[in-house]
């Protein structure tokens, strides 16, 4: 503790599972913690999966005990839609500028729905990676928290009458909100600002944006969750079909100098993961799995064992040269070589799905004041410390362990003074 006998305060940048887990073990241990998420909701990637490892079952549960405990404890605030802008000072004695974007819907929000049934504008989902629309006035999610609907101004027309306004019996929508900027002082940072699936875009012979049926593992994920675009069903962006054959191409982006350098560690489980969900929902679907090496790190093992058991998964070694549309229909012509028999191999799939790498977000923002890598991850320094995926791509259980260490590095910087 301080000499003047006030808890240590320890900003944590970014909401997800990392900074929720660092933020509330330094909470529960009496520090005071701020936590800054630029997403109008906490919760971070892991609420767009359907499932996770190493149990396979939804994140809801550990989501909704970390928001229980947040809800119940008063040495946490947090901030949605929010940035930090800078941090200066030395361990110990930071100051720090939050950036906090207008959400336009208040606390008197009961997420009635109201509003957007009468709102005449859409935009992409991006919770659900562009799959579907939501109104321009939304609920990222069913289970969002806070729970509490979002106006996104780029999306509403240029002379609405604002009908959501007259719609909302509670006063909750208030359109003359403004931007604000908060100056906290605090004594450690831990730094979760997570990951992003690397833009698939770039990789110009995956032929993603380009082909029908070629979507991402995260676009698969939203796909197989119930709260997700399709409810759950894994179908055809096209035209809706069920999958019978999917095509999965491991490394999309990582492990290539020309895109991400580094061994994303999990994407090879999660389409290990995501055969399972196609084997769930069509016992006698095909899978093609285009590796490089196959990588079951630690206990994984036994899982790709278990996955390839189900019968109808083909493991081919070799790089994908291309991806086409075939000529007569939506189906997707894989190219590749299998450097096992030494062959050029043709095969034609309902869907292709890219296994995407995670790029850390401090690749293209960084937060000002701290330290990177060439790679984009945060470097540590005394009084700033990295969770989860900001430090290295991990695994969701890897991330809870990996932000229990950052939170007792944190809370002992305060200690020390």
């Amino acid at each position: 503790m301080h000499h003047n006998g006030s808890p240590n305060r320890i900003l944590v940048i970014g909401g997800g599972f990392s900074g929720l887990t660092a933020g509330i073990e330094a909470a529960e241990t009496g520090a005071e913690v701020i936590i800054v998420e630029k997403n109008p909701y906490l919760g971070g990637r892991v609420a767009q999966l359907n499932k996770y490892f190493p149990k396979i079952c939804p994140p809801l549960c550990g989501l909704e005990i970390n928001y229980r405990r947040i809800k119940v404890n008063p040495n946490i605030t947090f901030y949605t839609m929010a940035q930090v802008d800078s941090i200066s000072g030395v361990s110990g004695d930071y100051n720090v500028k939050i950036k906090i974007k207008p959400r336009y819907v208040n606390e008197n929000c009961t997420a009635c729905n109201a509003c957007a049934e009468v709102c005449p504008a859409e935009r992409d989902s991006d919770f659900n990676f562009g799959l579907n629309k939501t109104k321009a006035i939304y609920l990222p999610f069913e289970q969002s928290f806070p729970l509490r609907y979002v106006l996104d101004r780029t999306a509403c027309p240029k002379d609405c009458s604002a009908p959501c306004v007259a719609a909302c019996k509670y006063n909750a929508i208030d359109l003359n909100m403004q931007e604000q900027i908060i100056e906290v002082k605090v004594n450690s940072i831990v730094v979760a600002t997570g990951w992003k699936p690397y833009d698939a875009a770039k990789i110009d012979n995956l032929g993603f944006g380009k082909v029908k049926n070629v979507i991402t593992n995260m676009m698969l994920e939203r796909m197989a969750s119930t709260n997700g675009p399709t409810e759950g069903q894994i179908i055809r962006t096209s035209d809706g079909k069920p999958v019978e054959k999917v095509a999965f191409v491991q490394c999309a982006g990582s492990r290539d100098e020309n895109h991400l350098p580094f061994c994303s560690y999990i994407c090879c489980l999660a389409s290990l993961k995501h055969t399972l969900y196609i084997k769930e929902q069509n016992p006698d679907a095909e899978v093609f799995i285009y590796y490089i090496d196959i990588r079951t790190p630690g206990r994984y093992e036994k899982f790709l064992n278990q996955v390839l058991e189900k019968g109808g998964v083909n493991l081919i070694k070799g790089k994908v040269a291309a991806i086409e549309q075939d000529a007569d229909s939506d189906d997707v012509i894989v190219t590749a070589e299998d450097i096992l028999s030494g062959t050029k191999i043709k095969q034609k799939v309902d869907m292709v799905v890219l296994a995407t790498g995670m790029q850390p977000e401090g690749l293209e923002f960084k937060v000002p004041g701290l330290k990177y890598a060439v790679d984009g991850f945060v470097i540590d320094a005394d009084g700033i410390y990295s969770a989860g995926c900001a430090k290295n791509p991990m695994d969701v259980a890897g991330c809870g362990k990996d932000s229990t260490g950052a939170a007792l590095k944190a809370i002992q910087i305060g200690v020390r003074r």
